[in-house]
């Protein structure tokens, strides 16, 4: 089997409004589901975070996951 027609995954810095690519690959993981996006879909992102999401919903719960709305923390 010919390991360069192989998906690999790709190492990126997210910044804003874009991204530099550390390590070639074909997909990164989301960081919610665990599902491959390839780099050409890769529309969401956290900057804070450095990690990837599959689409809208999977940011808004990475980002409810790391700044719980006031009633639901234990202040």
């Amino acid at each position: 089997m010919n390991s360069a027609s192989q998906p690999r995954p790709a190492v990126l810095h997210y910044d804003t409004p874009e991204y530099d690519i550390i390590a070639p690959g074909d997909f990164v993981l989301c960081a919610i589901s665990g599902k491959p996006i390839p780099l050409e879909m890769l529309t969401y992102w956290s900057v804070e975070a450095q990690e990837a999401y599959a689409g809208a919903a999977e940011a808004v719960q990475a980002w409810l996951q790391r700044h719980p709305p006031k009633s639901a923390r234990n202040d």
